[in-house]
């Protein structure tokens, strides 16, 4: 059994546990052989413990026979290394404005945390191959034109994703862990946005589900007001809290991904709250469901609701 799976069960008796693997099965039965992908970002991976449970929970899901794909960015981590540089950050509508310096730096800190956490999803069991977007042109990318008509720099948007590469790594029993850079159609390197990244490869891999880890509860109408909550939204809903302003400016290219995603074929997408120990597994394989879930839009469909629990329609 998972250590994952142990640890999520350790304070309560057999029988509830026996009860919480019943409630698992259907879940099980459904996403089996599945794609899930899953961005990894915020605090889940600047605490130690929450990063663990998660690599945890990723390993979990190979085991029980889903297609896992782990796509990170690391914030944290390029700051870090910009301010040793002497380098300064600079945002512009939620995305990291990056010359050719920045860049450089971005790759290096990237890389240092792609290995990391290929090295503890291989300490847990999972066979894990870490990933450049440019590793046998996994991402293609034009450069990218922000809403402000800002210059974004050496900024990327994926126009393209190597499938069949990603789903020959998965047919061979490895679990892909992708960091966000990509090879230009010139042979330039883009940062890209990992949301935007693990979006894009969610679409093209036909997912089932994209799970996006997030520093908060899910989606707000409001963000000052925690009771604004929605639990389930349409694409079309969601994209209206981008351009009416509503939206938090880091949660923009969340909903983004999320949007463009269901609206290409993944079934649904979640924004679940990373904070909580073992949100992955609570929100595939339980009854309750974290977060906020975004449908594609269709006719009938109400717009939003903050009633319904986050796993179901």
């Amino acid at each position: 059994m998972s250590q994952a799976l142990i640890e999520a069960m350790d304070t309560i008796s057999p029988e509830q546990r026996a009860n919480v693997l019943i409630e698992a099965l259907p879940y099980l039965r459904q996403f089996f052989g599945k794609t899930i992908v899953i961005k990894y970002g915020g605090n889940a991976m600047t605490d130690v413990s929450l990063k663990d449970k998660v690599m945890k929970d990723v390993a979990l899901l190979h085991y029980v026979g889903i297609r896992p794909i782990l796509v990170h960015g690391g914030g944290p981590e390029i700051n870090t290394l910009m301010d040793k540089m002497g380098c300064k950050s600079e945002f512009v509508d939620g995305l990291r404005v990056t010359d050719e310096q920045g860049m450089e730096i971005v790759e290096m800190a990237l890389n240092k945390t792609n290995k990391g956490l290929v090295s503890l999803l291989n300490k847990s069991g999972a066979s894990a191959v870490g990933l450049s977007g440019k590793d046998a042109n996994l991402l293609i990318a034009k450069k990218m034109e922000s809403e402000s008509g800002a210059d974004l720099g050496l900024v990327g948007d994926v126009v393209q994703v190597n499938a069949s590469f990603l789903a020959m790594l998965a047919d061979q029993g490895h679990v892909p862990v992708i960091c966000s850079v990509a090879t230009g159609l010139n042979g330039e390197t883009y940062n890209v946005n990992a949301d935007h990244a693990a979006g894009a490869i969610a679409a093209a891999m036909k997912a089932t589900k994209l799970v996006v880890l997030t520093d908060v509860e899910g989606l707000y109408t409001d963000f000052s007001d925690k009771s604004t909550l929605v639990n389930q939204i349409s694409a079309s809903a969601a994209a209206e809290l981008v351009s009416s302003g509503k939206a938090a400016k880091g949660m923009i290219p969340k909903i983004e991904a999320c949007t463009a995603a269901v609206q290409s074929g993944v079934d649904r997408a979640h924004l679940i709250d990373g904070r909580h120990p073992h949100s992955i597994l609570i929100e595939i394989f339980t009854d309750a469901g974290l977060g906020t879930m975004i449908l594609p839009t269709r006719k009938g469909r109400p717009g939003m609701s903050a009633h319904l629990p986050g796993g179901f329609e």
